[in-house]
């Protein structure tokens, strides 16, 4: 199989591909922008011809089998400037379409996979997705979507994201539907750490048992965010601890390090970002492994003809719409639990200045209402203070919270 990725990022689906497919798969092309994405795309795919920018690709190479294209989604996600499918970053999504009407370098049609967030599904009445089918089936493709739950293949990060695939000679829905596993029970999880977003408090803290919620590029200003743990019952000044940038890396299925190849002044630079920004790999690999062995569908195909809503799955031809009703986990990967990706004992603590924050926030709303959560928050921070006055540094200002 001869595959393409456009918006590569740090080469999450090209990764997960060479794992399932090994030998049998080539990487002939990568797209991307983004200078340190670039260092780690050359660090890790040596050979691969790299180009800098879509809007200026022209040509695809031949014979491809598959063209794939995560594609920003900053102007789509909740986290994001929801600015829609036409903002500056999301709306470079065109060149993918221009780049395959432009093309003449195969005699037939690759399969072309496209990688988003649920968020496009709804925003703006589903204008996203709207163009999306409408640019696809203009150019005679057959397509399915599928939101799928990272967690499937084991990973302990609750990211759901939706996988579109199209293809004008295969089905694709042999792909997305030919297996469902149901969500994964709760006696697969531990109750020894909770994921949540610290930076959050009054809007919603991302929660996820024996597990983190998404991970993120960072916040709207810019600045790395990782998740928070709750480990409940850990000594007083243990209560809350941040992973580190490896530790999300291997929750995004990457070995240890995959983003660590350039030298800069401030500690990680930028790899936050580009592990926030990737494709989980082991959602690539179950795909390429479906489209290396399709199965038939295991559910029913002819459900509700799609008006105005678009469901968390679905098929399309030709102007045919069909909602599929199916999990967003399609198979069950033994589970992988936080705290043996996390070193509970050895990860760093969450500052007094955001576990302050983050009570303030949380003191103002009704979340956070896990028993003996709230009562930990208040704890830790009134530790974390202490700390800071015993070791003489005296903290700006702590404002008092009932």
């Amino acid at each position: 199989m001869r595959i393409a990725g456009l918006f590569a990022g740090i080469g999450g689906i090209e990764q997960g591909f060479h794992r399932a497919l090994g030998r049998d798969v080539q990487t002939e092309l990568l797209c991307e922008w983004w200078e340190p994405a670039q260092d780690v795309l050359r660090a890790r795919f040596a050979g691969v011809e790299l180009h800098p920018d879509v809007r200026e690709l022209r040509d695809l190479p031949k014979g491809l089998d598959l063209l794939s294209a995560g594609f920003p989604c900053t102007d789509l996600s909740q986290a994001g400037r929801t600015a829609g499918i036409t903002g500056a970053a999301s709306g470079l999504v065109s060149n993918v379409f221009e780049a395959l009407r432009l093309t003449a370098a195969s005699d037939r049609l690759p399969w072309l996979m496209i990688e988003n967030v649920p968020n496009m599904l709804t925003l703006d009445k589903g204008k996203a997705m709207a163009y999306l089918v409408h640019e696809i089936e203009a150019l005679g493709y057959r397509w399915a979507y599928r939101v799928v739950d990272s967690r499937f293949t084991g990973v302990p990060q609750r990211r759901r994201r939706v996988i579109l695939l199209a293809s004008a000679t295969e089905d694709p829905r042999r792909v997305l539907f030919a297996d469902d596993a149901g969500e994964r029970p709760e006696t697969d999880l531990k109750s020894d750490a909770f994921g949540f977003y610290w930076t959050e408090g009054r809007g919603g803290l991302g929660w996820a048992q024996d597990a983190v919620p998404t991970l993120k590029g960072g916040s709207t200003v810019g600045i790395p965010s990782p998740p928070a743990i709750w480990v409940p019952g850990a000594p007083d000044d243990r209560l809350f601890v941040t992973p580190s940038v490896e530790d999300a890396e291997e929750m995004q299925g990457f070995e240890r390090g995959w983003t660590n190849v350039t030298t800069t002044a401030r500690k990680n630079g930028p790899r936050w970002k580009l592990v926030g920004n990737a494709v989980t790999t082991r959602v690539a690999e179950w795909v390429a492994g479906r489209l290396s062995k399709p199965g038939d569908p295991v559910v029913d195909l002819n459900g509700p003809s799609i008006t105005h809503r678009w469901p968390t799955a679905a098929w399309g031809d030709s102007g045919e719409r069909h909602a599929v009703s199916i999990s967003e986990f399609p198979t069950l990967a033994p589970y992988e639990h936080l705290s043996s990706v996390v070193d509970l004992n050895e990860a760093a603590p969450l500052s007094a200045r955001a576990i302050n924050g983050f009570q303030n926030r949380l003191s103002q709303g009704n979340l956070g209402r896990f028993e003996g959560f709230r009562d930990d928050v208040a704890r830790y921070r009134e530790t974390k203070w202490s700390m800071h006055y015993d070791s003489g540094v005296l903290p700006v200002q702590v404002p008092k919270v009932s």
